[in-house]
């Protein structure tokens, strides 16, 4: 498999030889951090071009097709308009709270997007409790969107900030529940190891029943997370104008768009990570030959082409179906996803135990 520990080893003697360790450590720090903000941008351009491509093939339109080849400048086009926008200042609102909210969500996103596997030996943070650490930074995105909501002094900011405060902590349960039963079977919550143990067969097809119950699970839960319809009641144009970003405009508006869409990307990654082993190629045992030529496959097309599959069943859902009232949305949740998912807890238990 391609690795890219010699070119990280490599930048690490450079720094070291020039620097003395903690200057040597601050400048990796920094160098990983700056490749991280580009990695964002990109994919949020790209995710937003292909959204629109697959959104217009499936409403049997062309989409953009004039700014570049195939329209593929238009993103760049709509990402340079944004930053020059006017910051319109509002009225009667919570200045700080305004402006620091939509800070919170894209740190939370940039976060969640750091712990993320992308090619083997390309980890930029790695943790013993990696699973844990995920859960729990990708939920502190909803601070961001209350606070944005309630400083806003608007009732259509505040209807949507509600609304998405109830819906992603009540499907933010079910997403942990379906991870845990991936924990349960790989024994351990280190995402680098929980890879490494899928050499030899993803856990989608290892671990029987509860696994395809838990990626089926996940998948509602993490589209829920991501406010995407047809779970998109924090933003429902027709009732709320645009939810809790209304009040918002120019860069600020844009750190939500980035974030909605890194979201989704990340949701897919983890899913392609914890059900179809990350960055590892797919072996069926007894197949060298098979085997090897997966091998001759790079480890990051392996990551990025299953987080883009995972992302175009996100799409695809997205424009097959409509949006659910509020209160089917949470009856979902709390009286069907989540019984389910417990349920599918003490089935991967007895499966590993047995």
């Amino acid at each position: 498999m391609y690795s890219f520990k010699d070119i990280t080893d490599g930048i690490d003697s450079i720094l070291h030889l020039f620097l003395n360790d903690t200057f040597a450590t601050l400048a990796e720090l920094i160098l990983a951090g700056l490749a991280l903000i580009g990695a964002y941008a990109v994919l949020a351009l790209t995710l937003i071009y292909a959204e629109r491509k697959i959104c217009a093939a499936f409403q049997c339109r062309i989409g953009p097709s004039r700014t570049g080849k195939w329209g593929v400048f238009q993103t760049v086009a709509d990402m340079i308009k944004i930053l020059f926008k006017e910051l319109i200042r509002l009225d009667h609102n919570d200045r700080f709270l305004f402006r620091v909210a939509p800070f919170i969500v894209i740190i939370a996103s940039m976060c969640t997007f750091a712990a993320l596997p992308f090619a083997k030996n390309l980890h930029a943070i790695d943790f013993n409790m990696g699973v844990f650490y995920l859960i729990a930074v990708s939920s502190l995105g909803v601070i961001g969107i209350l606070l944005a909501g309630w400083s806003s002094n608007s009732k259509y900011t505040m209807i949507g900030a509600m609304r998405s405060g109830a819906q992603l902590i009540s499907y933010e349960i079910s997403a942990g529940l379906s991870l845990l039963a991936v924990v349960i079977l790989s024994g351990t919550m280190k995402i680098s190891e929980i890879v490494e143990q899928q050499s030899e067969m993803w856990f989608i097809f290892r671990g029987h029943v509860p696994a395809i119950i838990a990626f089926f699970t996940y998948i509602i839960a993490g589209h829920a997370e991501t406010n995407r319809g047809p779970f998109d009641l924090p933003e429902a144009e027709s009732e709320l104008t645009a939810g809790y970003h209304t009040e918002y405009s120019g860069i600020q508006f844009g750190f939500y768009y980035l974030a909605e869409y890194l979201n989704m990307f990340i949701v897919a990654a983890i899913a392609a990570v914890m059900f179809f082993g990350g960055w590892m190629p797919l072996h069926v045992s007894g197949w060298d030959g098979f085997n090897y030529i997966m091998d001759c496959i790079p480890s990051f097309i392996w990551f990025f082409g299953k987080t883009f599959a995972c992302v175009f069943i996100a799409l695809w859902v997205r424009w097959s179906f409509p949006r659910l009232r509020i209160d089917q949305l949470l009856n979902f949740e709390w009286k069907i996803l989540m019984p389910i998912c417990l349920i599918n807890i003490i089935l991967m238990s007895l499966i590993v135990v047995f």
